[in-house]
């Protein structure tokens, strides 16, 4: 399984170093940064995350009482501490901390600690399972069966439903994946990659890797450079969505021209 990350510490070169180190483990995927804790809490109840690498000293409310505020949630995201601290180990482990990394963190002892996340996922995942009644009868759809054509994005602290002929485009932004509608920019908890299997791919096109779009709200074609394009949407801003040369002869071959 792949982990959806968050990585909260005040340092900028201390997210730097532990992006760079966590870029190199396959089921780890950085969406969201934050440089304190009241930050680091609005993106986790806006996003689903499963793991958060947690500073501890921190400008007003520290990484304990975030990691204590996130135990409070429906749904909390595994929390690994990483700290220059030795002395907060105990404290850590009363808000359920899964391991304590002492930075300079070493790539050894955070895989150790990556990996007793992905243990915790999959033993809740077989007891599930094992959990599951039998089937009698006729079968009976499961809510994940069920497919419809909206979306879930965020739009002033609520969650609304946005039918997929309301999507104009939807693109990734400072970390973050957003879906643009006529009038609305919305932050969706999807990546790309997720949103382009849910939509329509007879009408959704990967443009580019941070771009999908809509090609029945397309309204131009416009060359940019070296065998790329630019497409002009019909939203509100006439907003322009890139196409990479590679995905360019794709577009060619669909558009007939």
């Amino acid at each position: 399984m792949k982990l959806k990350a968050l990585i909260v510490d005040d340092e900028y070169p201390a997210r730097q170093e532990l992006r760079f180190l966590l870029n190199s483990f396959n089921n780890i995927e950085i969406v969201g940064e934050a440089a304190n804790a009241q930050e680091a809490l609005a993106l986790v109840k806006a996003l689903d995350y499963q793991v958060i690498f947690l500073d501890i000293s921190m400008p007003g409310m520290t990484g304990l009482e975030l990691g204590a505020a996130i135990q409070e949630l429906p749904k909390p995201p595994h929390v690994i501490f990483t700290t220059a601290y030795d002395e907060f180990a105990l404290k850590a482990f009363e808000v359920n901390a899964v391991d304590y990394l002492l930075k300079p963190v070493e790539p050894g002892r955070l895989k150790k600690a990556i990996d007793k996340v992905i243990k915790a996922y999959q033993e809740v995942a077989a007891s599930n399972e094992e959990n599951k009644p039998a089937e009698t009868g006729r079968n009976k759809p499961s809510p994940t069966q069920i497919k419809i054509d909206r979306i879930p994005a965020e739009k002033m602290g609520k969650t609304v439903l946005v039918a997929e002929s309301d999507i104009f485009y939807a693109f990734t932004e400072q970390d973050y994946i957003y879906i643009k509608t006529h009038n609305d920019k919305l932050m969706t908890r999807f990546t790309l990659k997720e949103l382009e299997a849910r939509l329509n791919p007879q009408v959704f096109f990967r443009t580019h890797r941070c771009y999908l779009v809509n090609l029945h709200k397309v309204k131009e074609i416009v060359p940019f450079f070296n065998g790329t394009y630019n497409l002009v949407v019909e939203d509100k801003e006439h907003s322009e969505v890139p196409v990479s040369r590679a995905q360019a002869k794709k577009l060619r071959k669909i558009l007939g021209f």
